[in-house]
């Protein structure tokens, strides 16, 4: 008998749902904090990404991932995130899994989302909008859709408006948008997943109560939400330890003096421990997903345990 570790790819799928994904998210924020560490190298077309975590109790892993923007525009398309995770036992150190990179950035990344949205969204969101045309982007209107049935309008934009187009035509009720501020206006939640350096997202379109699920930006350059909606929110990070000295889009509002590091309201690690989170029907939170790997390894987690019903 082998004792390799299980390779968990694609096929697993079958046995996932957006819901339980977020609940393990949820789960895993009641644990100790994770400890971290990262590192981020520049290689010929783009980055070269290692994210390390250790969870008190669950576990530990190691992601090792390519980030190439320029893939999905290829023929075929490939995922812009591209690499592998591997999934460690907490008591005795042992590999417990492989697990396609691509696959995993997929389903936490989006899980991650939905678990502060679940939080911090207004009760039965009606209208959705998802900015940006890419991998991530496609799983966030299935996402946001499974976990919210009370979804009935869905618009897609895009620099692209082919690519909006396309995009939309792969989801039963959605649409492409051409206006972006007319959409954003009309929306209970957007979901934004690109690779912007320029705010694209403007804080004046952004009507009262809604919700802002910010998930593109990944380095000190990168930011989606323009000042004026950095202002007006209520601010709150998947975790302070990724974001709040490691991403453009709320380092940068601090560095200018838009915001303080005290406008951080919390993360999800108080948010699903027991701290009492009260919105009025008038606030705007704004909900910046780190990505870190302490997700990995809560979301592998899950794989882990739905790989036995296959």
């Amino acid at each position: 008998m082998s004792n390799s570790p299980p390779f968990i790819g694609s096929e697993i799928e079958k046995a996932l749902s957006w819901k339980d994904a977020a609940e393990a998210i949820k789960q895993g924020h009641k644990r100790p904090r994770a400890k971290l560490g990262d590192t981020l190298l520049q290689t010929e077309k783009g980055d070269l990404l290692t994210r390390s975590a250790t969870i008190e109790g669950l576990g530990a892993g190691v992601k090792a991932a390519t980030i190439n923007l320029e893939n999905p525009s290829q023929t075929p398309p490939l995922p812009a995130v591209q690499g592998a995770f591997f999934l460690f036992a907490p008591n005795t150190g042992a590999l417990k899994a492989i697990i396609d990179g691509a696959v995993l950035t997929r389903w936490k990344t989006v899980a991650d989302s939905l678990a502060g949205a679940s939080i911090l969204a207004r009760p039965h969101p009606k209208t959705l909008v998802v900015i940006g045309t890419g991998f991530i982007a496609n799983a966030l209107v299935e996402g946001y859709k499974a976990y919210f049935p009370t979804i009935e309008t869905v618009s897609v934009w895009g620099r692209s408006h082919d690519k909006a187009k396309a995009l939309a035509a792969m989801h039963d009720g959605a649409e492409p948008a051409e206006d972006l501020s007319a959409a954003v206006f009309e929306a209970d939640i957007v979901s934004s997943a690109t690779p912007s350096t320029e705010p694209i997202i403007p804080g004046g379109a952004v009507r009262p109560g809604a919700h802002i699920d910010l998930i593109g930006a990944y380095s000190p350059a990168m930011r989606e939400a323009d000042d004026a909606l950095m202002k007006k929110a209520r601010l709150f990070v998947d975790c302070v330890d990724t974001t709040i000295e490691h991403i453009g889009e709320i380092m940068i509002p601090i560095r200018e003096d838009v915001i303080t590091r005290d406008d951080i309201e919390s993360d999800l690690y108080g948010l699903c421990d027991g701290e009492n989170f009260q919105r009025n029907d008038e606030d705007v939170t704004v909900f910046k997903n780190g990505g870190g790997a302490h997700l990995d390894v809560m979301t592998a987690l899950y794989f882990a345990d739905a790989s036995k019903r296959l």
